[in-house]
C-alpha cells in the first residue's frame, strides 16, 4: 500500500475578497431600506385612508343624529298639539255621546299619527345606517380590490 501525502504547499485555499462582501452587504442593506420605505409608505397611506373613513363616518353620524333628534322633536310637538286640540274639544263637548265620538276620533287619529311617525323614523334610521356604513363599506371594497391586485 502506498501512502499519499500532500504537502501544505500544494493545497489551495480560496481567497476571501472583502470588497465583494462589502458591496454585497451594502446592496442587501440598501434593498432592506428600500423595502422598509415601501412598507412604511403603504402603512401610512392605509392609516390616512382609515382616518378619513372614520372622520367621514363621524361627520355622517353627527348629521344623522341631528336629523333624528329633529324628527323626534317634531313628532313630540305634533303629538302635544293633537293632545291639546283634543282637550279643547272635550271642554267644549255638550253631551256624553259627543265625548265618546271625540274620544274615538282622537284615538284613531293619534294611532295613525304614531304609525306614520314610526314609519318615518324607521326610514330615517335605515337611511342613517346606510350613510354611516357607506365610508367603511367603500374602504373595505377598496382594500379587497387592492388585495386582489397584489
Amino acid at each position: 500500500m502506498s501512502k499519499v501525502t500532500k504537502s501544505a504547499e500544494t493545497i489551495e485555499f480560496p481567497t476571501f475578497d472583502t470588497s465583494k462582501a462589502t458591496d454585497q452587504l451594502r446592496a442587501f442593506a440598501e434593498k432592506g431600506v428600500e423595502q422598509s420605505k415601501e412598507v412604511y409608505s403603504k402603512m401610512k397611506a392605509s392609516a390616512e385612508d382609515a382616518q378619513k373613513t372614520v372622520e367621514t363616518a363621524m361627520e355622517t353620524m353627527k348629521k344623522a343624529g341631528s336629523e333624528m333628534s329633529l324628527k323626534g322633536i317634531s313628532a313630540m310637538r305634533a303629538g302635544a298639539e293633537a293632545d291639546f286640540s283634543y282637550m279643547e274639544s272635550l271642554v267644549n263637548a255638550k253631551s256624553l255621546s259627543e265625548i265618546i265620538e271625540l274620544q274615538t276620533t282622537y284615538m284613531r287619529k293619534r294611532m295613525e299619527m304614531v304609525v306614520d311617525q314610526a314609519k318615518d323614523m324607521q326610514s330615517a334610521s335605515t337611511k342613517m345606517v346606510e350613510e354611516i356604513s357607506k365610508p367603511a363599506k367603500d374602504a373595505f371594497e377598496k382594500t379587497m380590490k387592492e388585495l386582489k391586485v397584489a
